[in-house]
């Protein structure tokens, strides 16, 4: 079972990436700073429908197969950089939100 508390803080962040960016699912839990991708994922496929899904991505800047037809009209909708091989330009298109002051914050490069 995930702790509500998690689900509500990996929603809130997936809402504040702005259209045409993107964070990997190993970013968000980063940034959370508790689980990993695999948690991330999970409050995705199943909470995550209220929220910009799509612009939670593999490392890679891929999608799971069943949810790549949507998510490339957002994309598309967005102006979200794309490689030639059709997955996300991630060295373009990563977001991290602005550290909080005093912190250090991720690596720069880091996705």
């Amino acid at each position: 079972m995930i702790p509500e508390e998690y689900v509500e803080t990996v929603l809130a962040l997936v809402e504040r990436i702005p259209p045409g960016r993107v964070m990997s699912y190993g970013g968000v839990a980063e940034e959370v700073g508790e689980y990993g991708p695999r948690y991330v994922a999970r409050v995705m496929s199943t909470y995550g429908g209220s929220v910009p899904w799509w612009r939670v991505v593999r490392a890679d800047g891929s999608l799971p197969p069943s949810h790549d037809e949507e998510a490339r009209v957002h994309y598309l909708e967005e102006g979200t950089p794309f490689r030639p091989s059709g997955r996300v330009d991630m060295p373009q298109a990563v977001w991290w939100p602005e550290p909080a002051p005093g912190s250090r914050g991720p690596d720069v490069g880091a996705v």
